[in-house]
C-alpha cells in the first residue's frame, strides 16, 4: 500500500457512524446543477437505462407503423419517403441508440458493484459519455421530427448516401449521430476496461470475476477495436459531401465498396456487441436461479474470447453478392460457420447448468429459456446466410430480416429483459409483479414468433426487404397480416412491462438486500445501494463469494472517509497496490459534451465550423482539467 496521509479512515470508525460519513461524502450534490454534475455510475447508469429504454419505445413505435403500412397489399397508410424514413430512423434507433447503449448502461450500473470498487474508473468522462448519447440521439430525433431524418437505411450505402443522390442533410445527419454514439460507445468501453483490470475487490483473481464481468471485459475491446471503423466511414462520408473528398467516387480513385468493408468490419463486431452482454446476463441469472454455478466456467469465458476474435473475421459475408473473388467468399463461408462453435458450447453449458440445477422458475429464468429457444433457432439460419449459394438467393429478402431479428431480439433483447425484472431490485429496491412479469413473458415469446417467423416463408417465396408496399398478385398479404398481428402483440408486452415497472415502483414489494440468494457482490450491499456502495471493500476468496461466505463476507480497511478514494489492485491476482483519489461532482463534463455537440453539428453545414467550433470545445476542455488544488478534483 502506498504511504498513508493523516486523515480518518474507514478503520476509525464502525457501522452506522461510519456509513453516515461514506453517504456525505460520496453522495450526489442536490439540486438542478447538483444532478447535471453527478458523476456517480449508479446515477449515470440510470439514466443511461432510461434513455436508452426510452429510443426502445420510438424506435418500437416506428416498427408498429412500418408494420400497419405492409399489413396489405398496396396500402397508402405511409408514403415511400415517410417509409423511407421511417425504417431508417427505425434500424439507425435500434442498432445505434439502444441495443449497443443498452447493454453498456448495464455494465456502468453493475461491473462496479459487482467487481467490489466505490466507482468506475474516470467517472467524468463517464459522465461526458452520457450526454454525448443523449445529444446524439436527440439530434437524429429532433432532424427526424423537422422532416430531415434520414432515408437511406440505417447503413447508409453510398452512392445512394452520396451528394447526388441524396442533396439534403439528411444523409449528414445519419452519419453524424454516428460520431455521437461511438464516442460515448469508445468512452465507456475505456472506463470498464479499467475498472475490471485494475478497480476490482482484493483476492478477485481473473478465474473469479463474474462471468458478466468477463462478457462486458470481452464487449468493450470489441467496442475498441470495432467502432473506429464505422467512425472513419461516416467522417469520410461527411467529407465527401461537405468538402467535395473522394473517397466513396469510383470515377476519382474511391470505390462504393470501401464503405461497404468499413461498415461491416463494424457492422458484425456489433452483432456480438450486442449479444456478448446478453449472454452474460444468461450466466448471471442462471446460475441464481438453478442454484448452483455455471458448469464450464472456464469454458464460457474462452468461447466469450473465441467469439469476440472471431466476429472480426465475417465482415464480407455481408457483401457476397458484390462480385468478390470465390476463395474469399469461401473463407469468410467457413468463419461464419466456426463462430456458432464457441456459442454452441455456451449453450450446451447453459442447458448442463439446467439440468443439474434445483431450478426456481420466476420471470427472469424464463426469459432465459425463451432466449435459448429463438437463439438457436436464429443461429440455425444464420448458418444457412453463411453459405453462399443460400445467401445468394435470399439476400436483401425478408428472410434475411426474420433472420436478424431471431439473433438479435432472442440474443439480447429476451435476456435484457430478463435482466431488467433480475437487476431491478438491485437499482430500485423493489420487486417486479411476478404475475405481470409472466404476463409480459408469454406476451413476448408469442408475440415475437407470430411477428417474426412468417417473414422467413416470406423470404423464401421473394419478398424483399425495404419495400413499403406491394402489389395484390404477389400472394404475400395473409403472411404480412400474420406477422403485422404478432408485431402488435410484441408490442403489448413491452407496453405491459413499462405497466409492471411504473406500479411497482409505487407499491411493488419491497425487495431486501439479496431478494434472489444470489453469489455476486452487487447483492452484498443494500438495494438500492448507497453512494458509495460498500462501507467497506470486501475481500473476495471464492468465485462465488456469497454462497461462500455468506454475511461474513471479509473486508479490507484503511480507505479514507473524509474524501474519495478507490483502491487499486494487480491485474491477475487483484491485489492492493494503492489508495487513488477519486474525482469529486463536475459541470464541465457537461459544459464539454455541449461545446463538442456544437462543433459537431455545425461541421455538417460548413467547414468553418471546425474553426468557431473548437473554441467553445477547447474551453471546456481547459475547465475540465485545470488544476484545482486538490489531487481529486485534478483526476
Amino acid at each position: 500500500m502506498a504511504a498513508e496521509p493523516k486523515d480518518l479512515r474507514d478503520d476509525a470508525l464502525n457501522g452506522l457512524r461510519l456509513s453516515t460519513q461514506l453517504e456525505r461524502v460520496w453522495r450526489t450534490p442536490p439540486g438542478l446543477l447538483g444532478a447535471l454534475m453527478s458523476v456517480d455510475h449508479k446515477v449515470v447508469g440510470r439514466r443511461y437505462i432510461v434513455t436508452a429504454f426510452a429510443f426502445l419505445g420510438l424506435g418500437g413505435l416506428l416498427a408498429v407503423l412500418m408494420r400497419i403500412q405492409l399489413a396489405g397489399p398496396e396500402k397508402t397508410f405511409l408514403s415511400a419517403d415517410k417509409y423511407n424514413q421511417i425504417f431508417t430512423m427505425h434500424g439507425s434507433t435500434m442498432m445505434f441508440l439502444f441495443a449497443v447503449p443498452v447493454m453498456e448502461a448495464f455494465a456502468v450500473y453493475l461491473v462496479p458493484l459487482m467487481v467490489g470498487t466505490r466507482n468506475i474508473a474516470f467517472p467524468r468522462l463517464n459522465a461526458f459519455s452520457y450526454w454525448m448519447f443523449l445529444f446524439g440521439g436527440g439530434f437524429l430525433w429532433i432532424s427526424f421530427l423537422f422532416n430531415v431524418g434520414p432515408d437511406v437505411g440505417w447503413f447508409s450505402y453510398v452512392p445512394l448516401s452520396n451528394l447526388q443522390f441524396t442533396p439534403s442533410k439528411r444523409a449528414d445527419v445519419w452519419a453524424q449521430m454516428i460520431t455521437f454514439t461511438e464516442v460515448a460507445a469508445l468512452a465507456v468501453a475505456v472506463e470498464i476496461i479499467v475498472t475490471v483490470f485494475k478497480l476490482r475487490a482484493p483476492g478477485m483473481t481473473l478465474d473469479r470475476i463474474p462471468l458478466f464481468v468477463w462478457a462486458m471485459l470481452v464487449t468493450a475491446f470489441l467496442v475498441m477495436f470495432a467502432m473506429p471503423s464505422v467512425m472513419v466511414a461516416s467522417t469520410s462520408l461527411i467529407l465527401d459531401r461537405l468538402v467535395n473528398t473522394r473517397f466513396y467516387d469510383s470515377s476519382s480513385g474511391g470505390h462504393p465498396l470501401l464503405w461497404q468493408h468499413l461498415f461491416w468490419f463494424f457492422g458484425h463486431p456489433e452483432v456480438y456487441i450486442i449479444f456478448i452482454p446478453g449472454t452474460g446476463m444468461v450466466s448471471a441469472i442462471l446460475a441464481t436461479f438453478a442454484r448452483r454455478p455455471v458448469i464450464g466456467y472456464p469454458i464460457v469465458i474462452l468461447s466469450l474470447i473465441a467469439t469476440g476474435l472471431l466476429s472480426f473475421g465475417l465482415w464480407v459475408h455481408h457483401m457476397f453478392v458484390t462480385g468478390l473473388p470465390q476463395l474469399g467468399a469461401g473463407l469468410f463461408t467457413a468463419s461464419s460457420m466456426l463462430i456458432a462453435v464457441p456459442s454452441g458450447l455456451q449453450i450446451f453449458c447453459w442447458l448442463a447448468t439446467l439440468w443439474d440445477g434445483r431450478l426456481v422458475y420466476r420471470t427472469p429464468l424464463l426469459f432465459v429459456i425463451g432466449f435459448i429457444l429463438i437463439f438457436v433457432l436464429g443461429g440455425l439460419s444464420g448458418v444457412m446466410v453463411a453459405s453462399v449459394p443460400i445467401d445468394t438467393q435470399v439476400h436483401d429478402t425478408y428472410f434475411v430480416v426474420a433472420h436478424f431479428h431471431y439473433v438479435l431480439i432472442g440474443g439480447a433483447v429476451f435476456p435484457l429483459i430478463g435482466a431488467v425484472y433480475y437487476w431491478f431490485p438491485k437499482i430500485a429496491g423493489r420487486v417486479l409483479s411476478e404475475r405481470l412479469g409472466r404476463w409480459n413473458f408469454w406476451l413476448a415469446f408469442i408475440g415475437f414468433n407470430i411477428a417474426f417467423f412468417p417473414m422467413h416463408i416470406l423470404g423464401l417465396i421473394g419478398m424483399p426487404r425495404r419495400v413499403y408496399t406491394y402489389t395484390a398478385d404477389m400472394d404475400w398479404a395473409h403472411l404480412n397480416l400474420v406477422s403485422s398481428a404478432g408485431a402488435l402483440v410484441f408490442a403489448v408486452s413491452f407496453a405491459l412491462l413499462l405497466v409492471n415497472v411504473i406500479y411497482s415502483l409505487r407499491k411493488g414489494e419491497l425487495a431486501g438486500d439479496n431478494p434472489w440468494g444470489a453469489s455476486t457482490l452487487e447483492w452484498a450491499t443494500s438495494s438500492p445501494p448507497p453512494p458509495q456502495n460498500f462501507d467497506r471493500i470486501p475481500v473476495v476468496k471464492h468465485r462465488d463469494p456469497l454462497w461462500a461466505d455468506g454475511e461474513s463476507l471479509p473486508v479490507v480497511a484503511g480507505l479514507s472517509t473524509d474524501r474519495r478514494e478507490v483502491l487499486l489492485t494487480s491485474l491477475a491476482e487483484a491485489e492492493p497496490q494503492v489508495r487513488e483519489a477519486s474525482p469529486e461532482p463536475s459541470i464541465w463534463p457537461l459544459l464539454t459534451a455541449i461545446g463538442t455537440t456544437i462543433f459537431f453539428i455545425g461541421s455538417i453545414f460548413t467547414p468553418w465550423a471546425v474553426l468557431w467550433g473548437t473554441p467553445p470545445m477547447a474551453i471546456a476542455l481547459i475547465g475540465w482539467f485545470w488544476p484545482k488544488g486538490s489531487k481529486e478534483d485534478e483526476a
